[in-house]
């Protein structure tokens, strides 16, 4: 086998494969090229509840997995949202009849954490397996997503199965067993998956897709299927009415009081310290219900409204999206923690609102808006370099605030250019820290749960949910480069190269060019080259893999705040490819 040739008809295959999922509605893309004799066959699929973009990325993640694969001939990535396979051979690829040829059983992964009323949640989660199990086989697309809530409480459990696309219905059934198998040694663990070639099956009790993107099952289901919801449909229609009517005013009376107690005691404590505790009714009114000629912003964690209030303040309302339950008990307990985390490059909390049907946090307004905006929005182009180089150090002291100064770690997860918002004097405040997860001193952490934006996640995170606060100096190595370039992180066709902007920047600086990184749009009168080569080293380091070597962010606030710049011999290339979609062999 001729390396270079086997590894030029990988990377063809890798595009055609990026190429086919780019496309809306393919979840899943076969791929092959066998020039010279080095045939390379690669399959990928995404799982049905991600977008077009979404997949893609997780396709980018997978891609750059399999970087530490250079020597071999065949790869595997699994990753919760996607999986990746290549091999030089065609039997897997060719044949849905064949049976899958992992050379290991199909492997469980259990969260280490157990349900606190293990019983119930291992007789609801089996049942719920069991009913996906026998469903996904029997639809077209060989995909079931699908929920179940806990009875004694208001726990709602998450499941999807999968099958891949081109193979026989009698073959993903025998997967799907094998996978319940291995899963259900999982429970009463609060989330299990399955890695498998043929097959994936996982549930959680974290939402990891939407309450609307639910298959309904019931008529894929068997009539001797474990589901009680088919056996409460089975049932003749007056006893059916009668015991549900009993059973749901039962549930009620048990329900009803500790719901209320709860609610009690947050609404009882009518103000956190330093903090308004405005009522739902008064922001409602203030925003006309809410309409969209008071909206200035969505993101992630919810829309954002402009909000006069009585003393004439003008304010920002951030109206949450909450998928899980208990969900004002932890509101309440975030709010608490972040209450007094002030910094001037953080956006300052100004009240809360637990009353109502939504949760809210008020914020104070930037009517500058978010920096993305003067990057690549409708204000393109009109920063000139001292301010950005004034919004780079500004992130980097409020990241050094929350990871070392503030009384708890806070780490953000979860940087990017649309998460920093602009003052009157361009001076930058970091958004959204308060909804991020928060770490003790001194331990590590280790997440199930992907809560960034790919193209800016560091890959330890993205591919195997390790969390430290390097996640962030890896977000912010990205934005610097944003800020630099005005180009975004995903944008490509870099000269003759379709590379993403991390990538580019690395080859211009390993041909010791990157001063062609500069956006065009900068005056060259306003900046010394000598100064932004050395912010772009800078942010370069920040990217680097593994996570430590990347420095802290109190050690970028000195490299920026010093003028040297760094020795090319401390920087190396990350060990991940990023969404370049190439492998490069020799990259170190």
């Amino acid at each position: 086998m001729s390396t270079t040739s086997f590894f030029n008809n990988l990377n063809s295959t890798i595009v055609q494969l990026r190429s086919l999922l780019s496309n809306t509605g393919v979840y899943y893309a076969r791929s092959q090229n066998l020039m010279n004799q080095d045939s390379v066959y690669g399959l990928t699929q995404c799982r049905n509840y991600l977008s077009t973009q979404q997949c893609v990325a997780c396709f980018d993640v997978a891609v750059s997995a399999v970087e530490s694969c250079s020597s071999v001939n065949g790869a595997n990535v699994f990753l919760d949202n996607c999986f990746l396979r290549y091999e030089n051979f065609d039997e897997f690829y060719a044949n849905p009849q064949t049976t899958m040829d992992v050379g290991v059983a199909p492997t469980g992964v259990c969260s280490n954490q157990s349900s606190n009323e293990p019983t119930t949640f291992t007789q609801t989660v089996g049942e719920l397996l069991t009913d996906i199990q026998v469903a996904t086989p029997r639809t077209s697309n060989f995909y079931v997503a699908s929920t179940r809530q806990i009875s004694s409480g208001n726990t709602t459990i998450y499941a999807i199965a999968q099958c891949v696309e081109n193979t026989s219905r009698s073959i993903c059934q025998e997967c799907l067993n094998t996978a319940y198998n291995n899963l259900h040694s999982c429970l009463p663990s609060i989330e299990g998956k399955t890695i498998d070639l043929g097959c994936f099956l996982r549930y959680s009790a974290t939402p990891f897709f939407e309450g609307n993107q639910t298959t309904n099952i019931i008529p894929f289901l068997s009539e001797g299927s474990s589901s009680k919801l088919c056996m409460i449909v089975g049932a003749s229609v007056g006893a059916g009415i009668f015991l549900l009517i009993v059973a749901l005013s039962l549930w009620y009376k048990l329900w009803k009081k500790p719901k209320a107690d709860e609610a009690s005691d947050i609404l009882h404590d009518s103000e956190i310290q330093g903090l308004i505790n405005y009522t739902y009714k008064d922001l409602q009114s203030a925003t006309n219900d809410f309409g969209d000629e008071y909206r200035v912003g969505k993101g992630g964690y919810g829309d954002v409204f402009k909000v006069i209030l009585d003393d004439e303040n003008i304010v920002a309302v951030k109206k949450l999206r909450v998928a899980y339950d208990k969900a004002k008990l932890e509101f309440k307990r975030e709010v608490m923690l972040i209450r007094s985390v002030r910094h001037r490059n953080l956006l300052r909390l100004i009240g809360w609102s637990i009353d109502g049907p939504e949760l809210l946090l008020v914020l104070e307004y930037m009517p500058q808006g978010s920096l993305d905006t003067f990057l690549w929005g409708i204000k393109q182009g009109t920063l000139n370099w001292r301010q950005r180089f004034d919004i780079i150090f500004g992130i980097a002291r409020g990241l050094v605030h929350l990871h070392e100064e503030s009384h708890v770690k806070i780490i953000h997860r979860d940087i990017k250019t649309s998460n920093i918002l602009l003052d009157d004097d361009f001076q930058p405040k970091i958004a959204d820290f308060g909804l991020a997860r928060f770490q003790l001193e001194d331990q590590s952490h280790v997440t199930t749960q992907f809560a960034g934006t790919l193209g800016y996640t560091a890959p330890e995170y993205a591919t195997f949910g390790r969390l430290s606060e390097k996640v962030d100096t890896y977000s912010f190595g990205i934005v610097v480069l944003e800020i630099i370039s005005g180009r975004r992180c995903t944008d490509m066709n870099f000269g003759h190269d379709n590379h993403y902007l991390l990538q580019h920047a690395w080859d211009l600086y390993e041909k010791k060019i990157h001063i062609e990184l500069i956006d065009q749009a900068l005056d060259p009168n306003e900046y010394e080259e000598e100064h932004v080569i050395k912010v772009i080293e800078t942010a370069l380091k920040c990217t680097q893999s593994p996570a430590s070597s990347r420095p802290t962010m109190s050690e970028v606030v000195l490299m920026l705040s010093s003028g040297r710049s760094l020795e090319p011999t401390q920087l190396t290339r990350p060990m991940m490819v990023g969404p370049d979609r190439r492998i490069h062999v020799n990259a170190t």
